[in-house]
């Protein structure tokens, strides 16, 4: 996808509905991918109606995200962006964690067939998350919220 997202038309945007999963664990960096994803959804959908979920931890985000996904047709959301951090660590918990939200992401977005924009992100050290959930550059939380309008826009062709 290209570096800068094109807004999306008036009508579409009053019809966008957009839940965003947000975990709580490493807070500083979470708290900076989810304060990128809301501007950047303000800045080019800024009709949307976006509703933010917090949950302790990386681990609870599939729940949250197949719970908005089970909800009526009416309020159920176009697009769910889920977001997290992950820092590894001496063990392989990191590795195990990360890989099972993978999966379950993946599964229901496949099984409900709407999009999933997965960005909790496995990262090695505090360094890396600076750089893509504080930083303005390679933000990880900004690219969800583009990766969700352009998956919004490509589902309406239908």
């Amino acid at each position: 996808m290209s570096r800068e997202s094109k807004k999306i038309p008036q009508q579409e945007q009053r019809e966008m509905r957009v839940t965003v999963v947000a975990s709580e664990y490493n807070r500083r960096f979470a708290d900076g991918l989810l304060n990128h994803c809301q501007s950047e959804l303000i800045q080019y959908a800024p009709k949307a109606r976006v509703r933010v979920v917090r949950v302790p931890g990386a681990f609870e985000v599939p729940v949250m995200v197949s719970r908005a996904l089970a909800l009526s047709e009416d309020v159920r959301p176009h697009v769910v962006i889920a977001l997290g951090v992950i820092l590894r660590g001496s063990t392989a918990h990191a590795d195990l964690i990360g890989e099972a939200i993978t999966r379950e992401l993946l599964h229901v977005a496949c099984s409900s067939l709407t999009p999933v924009i997965h960005e909790v992100l496995l990262l090695q050290d505090e360094q890396q998350a600076e750089e893509r959930c504080l930083g303005d550059e390679l933000n990880r939380g900004r690219e969800a919220a583009r990766a969700a309008i352009a998956m919004f826009q490509a589902t309406r062709l239908d």
